[in-house]
C-alpha cells in the first residue's frame, strides 16, 4: 500500500510558492514550511513576506525562518517535525549535511535546468542567453555539493526564438510541479530510481549582475536578442539613447533587414535603422539587426513600441545611436 508522506517544504520566491501550491493540492501531507527571514524592500523599506510565507499562512501551516542552520536549536526544530522528506525549491539558504540527513528520505530539490547543465543560481536565464534550444526541470536528491546530487526525474521544454525568461519560467512551473508530484509518488511506492550526474558535462549558471544588462550592440543580432530576452523581467537590459537610459524588455532578430531606411552596411552597431509600429530596428554586428518590440523610457512603464512610437518618433529617429552606458 502506498505510503502517505509527511512533507516539509522549503522555498522563498513565487516559483517555489507555485510548487508548494501543487503539493497542497496533492495527496501528500505538508506539515511545515521553511522560508527565508522577512526582508525590508521597496522605497518605504517595509517588511515583506515571501510568496511562500504568504501561501503558508493562508493555509494555516507552521512557518520557520532561520537565518541558517548553524544553531543546534534550528536543527533540533527540524528533527522534531519527524518529516519523511523535505522538498526544497529556490530556498536560497545552504543546507548543511545534518539537515540533508534529517528527513527519513532526505531532501529533494526542484531545479530549473536539465542537470548537469546549468547548476547554480540563474539556470533559466543562462539557458536562454546561451542559445540553448531546450531546457527543463530536474528533480534531484540533494547532497552537500552545488546541484550535484543524483537525478530522480526530468521534464523537458523547448526554447523558442521569442521567449523571455518570464515566458520560460511560466512554461517550466507546471512541468516542475508535475515532476515533483510524480517523484513523491515514486517515493511513496518505493519505486524511486536515481541517476548520477556526469560532472564532465556540468556548467555553472552564475548569478545575474546589473552591469551585464548594459547591451553590447557590437555582437551579432541573435546574441543581442537572446541577451535582452534572457534578462527580462530581471534585471532588464538597458542602453543609452540621446543621453537617457532606455530599458529594453523584448527584442527579436529582424527579418526585414533589407527594408531599413538607411544602408545597414554603413551603419555602426547600435544605430536605429527603422522605427514604426512593428518595432525599432537596430544595427548589430555582421550586417545583422534586432527588432525591439518593448521598451521603458525614464520614469515610465514598460510599453509596446506600437503604443509609444507615434508620440516619441523624434526620440527614436533614424540614425540615432544606442550606446553602452560606459561609452556614453
Amino acid at each position: 500500500m502506498p505510503e502517505k508522506l509527511n512533507v516539509v517544504f522549503a522555498g522563498t520566491p513565487d516559483f517555489a510558492a507555485q510548487n508548494l501550491q501543487a503539493l497542497l493540492e496533492s495527496e501528500f501531507n505538508v506539515i511545515a514550511v521553511y522560508t527565508q527571514p522577512d526582508r525590508r524592500s521597496g522605497r518605504g523599506k517595509k517588511i515583506t513576506f515571501s510568496p511562500v510565507k504568504q501561501l503558508a499562512i493562508a493555509n494555516d501551516l507552521p512557518v520557520y525562518q532561520p537565518e541558517n542552520f548553524k544553531s543546534a536549536e534550528d536543527v533540533a526544530a527540524l528533527e522534531s517535525l519527524n518529516a519523511d522528506i523535505m522538498v526544497v525549491v529556490a530556498y536560497g539558504i545552504l543546507l548543511p549535511q545534518t539537515v540533508l540527513d534529517t528527513p527519513r528520505h532526505g531532501c529533494i530539490n526542484v531545479h530549473a535546468s536539465l542537470l548537469p547543465k546549468w547548476r547554480g543560481a540563474a539556470p533559466i536565464e543562462r539557458a536562454l542567453m546561451s542559445g540553448d534550444k531546450q531546457t527543463g526541470v530536474t528533480i534531484m536528491q540533494m547532497d552537500k555539493g552545488l546541484d550535484t546530487g543524483d537525478m530522480l526525474a526530468k521534464a523537458y521544454c523547448d526554447i523558442s526564438d521569442t521567449m523571455t525568461s518570464a515566458d520560460l519560467y511560466t512554461a517550466l512551473v507546471p512541468l516542475g510541479s508535475n515532476a515533483l508530484i510524480a517523484t513523491l509518488t515514486d517515493f511513496s511506492n518505493a519505486k524511486i530510481v536515481a541517476e548520477k550526474q556526469d560532472d564532465n558535462l556540468a556548467c555553472y549558471a552564475k548569478k545575474l549582475f546589473k552591469k551585464e544588462a548594459d547591451i553590447n550592440w557590437s555582437l551579432p543580432a541573435d546574441e543581442v536578442s537572446r541577451h535582452i530576452r534572457g534578462l527580462s523581467p530581471r534585471p532588464v537590459a538597458f542602453s543609452s539613447l540621446n543621453g537617457q537610459i532606455i530599458r529594453v524588455w523584448h527584442a527579436v532578430v529582424a527579418t526585414n533587414q533589407d527594408h531599413s531606411e538607411i544602408a545597414h552596411s554603413c551603419a555602426v552597431s547600435g544605430t536605429i535603422l527603422a522605427a514604426d509600429k512593428s518595432g525599432i530596428q537596430v544595427a548589430c554586428a555582421n550586417n545583422t539587426s534586432v527588432l525591439i518590440t518593448q521598451v521603458q523610457l525614464p520614469g515610465g512603464k514598460q510599453l509596446k513600441v506600437s503604443d509609444i512610437i507615434n508620440s516619441r518618433k523624434d526620440f527614436f529617429s533614424i540614425g540615432t545611436i544606442f550606446k553602452q552606458t560606459e561609452e556614453s
